[in-house]
């Protein structure tokens, strides 16, 4: 089974069986939810819409970008990502990851965002059945 591994360095952290999900968090200085929804694949994490609430410090809309139901929908033609690399520190507040109809936050699996840990990468990795993971 496909799904979505979380940690740095090819160390994994968590693992989790979901082969599509949004990623979703706050912007740190205007307080403005994004959302950018993923699929796993076995060529890396593909990126589908996107969505923000609104525009500020540097969070420009893009050009072709909808204004449905409250918030800018977009999408961007890119490759495959490998890995996502995110930034993770107390005060910036914590991602959020959202699927089966639900988010929840980072910190569900790996504890609050630590200033001695302030980075982690998402990647797609394959769940054998006992719940393990490989790259």
């Amino acid at each position: 089974m496909i799904g979505l591994c979380l940690g740095l360095a090819g160390v994994v952290w968590a693992q989790l069986p979901a082969p599509a999900f949004t990623l979703a968090w706050n912007h740190t200085i205007e307080k403005i939810r994004w959302e950018e929804d993923y699929r796993v694949t076995p060529d890396g994490l593909l990126l589908g819409e996107a969505r923000v609430k609104g525009s500020g410090a540097g969070m420009e809309i893009p050009d072709g970008a909808e204004l449905r139901d409250g918030a800018w929908h977009y999408q961007r033609q890119m490759p495959p990502l490998p890995l996502l690399r995110l930034g993770r520190t107390p005060e910036a507040g914590d991602y959020q990851l959202c699927f089966d109809q639900r988010c929840h936050a980072m910190s569900e699996w790996l504890g609050p965002p630590q200033a001695d840990r302030p980075a982690l990468e998402a990647w797609g990795c394959t769940l054998d059945e006992g719940g393990s993971a490989g790259g």
